[in-house]
């Protein structure tokens, strides 16, 4: 049984795939079962995943309300064979938002809301999925 927002990957291929609409059935690429993504929420080794977030001051988000979303205390590498594809905010309210990065972009994203931040998530292409819950 899959739920909503859970990530499955091919370990295949490599299609990544994220829940809309949880269900009973299996998912399968390649003619293989994919796997789930665990969330993981704590550093280990050398780059650092976890997704931190800061709340922004009016005047850098032009008055609206903001919060600046970075990967890892230190930031994560960004090259072309390591680095984070996604991050994605989610609030209280069960809104959410995804920015898609690519290789080598600096692993740094503003989001604006009014909404209290719930949850970070972030993909990074060789290491997975990292959340990190805020309230």
């Amino acid at each position: 049984m899959t739920k909503i927002k859970e990530i499955y990957k091919c370990n295949v291929c490599g299609n990544i795939v994220e829940v809309l609409h949880a269900g009973v059935g299996e998912l399968v690429c390649c003619n293989e079962s994919m796997q789930l993504m665990s969330e993981k929420n704590r550093d280990e080794g050398e780059e650092k995943h976890v997704p931190v977030v800061e709340k922004l001051p009016a005047n850098v988000c032009q008055g609206k309300d903001g919060f600046r979303v970075r990967v890892g205390e230190d930031k994560h590498p960004s090259t072309k064979d390591h680095y984070i594809e996604w991050i994605e905010i989610n609030t209280t309210d069960g809104k959410s938002g995804k920015k898609f990065l690519n290789p080598e972009e600096d692993p740094e994203v503003d989001f604006y809301t009014r909404k209290e931040v719930k949850s970070i998530r972030s993909y990074c292409n060789i290491h997975g999925l990292w959340k990190k819950d805020v309230v």
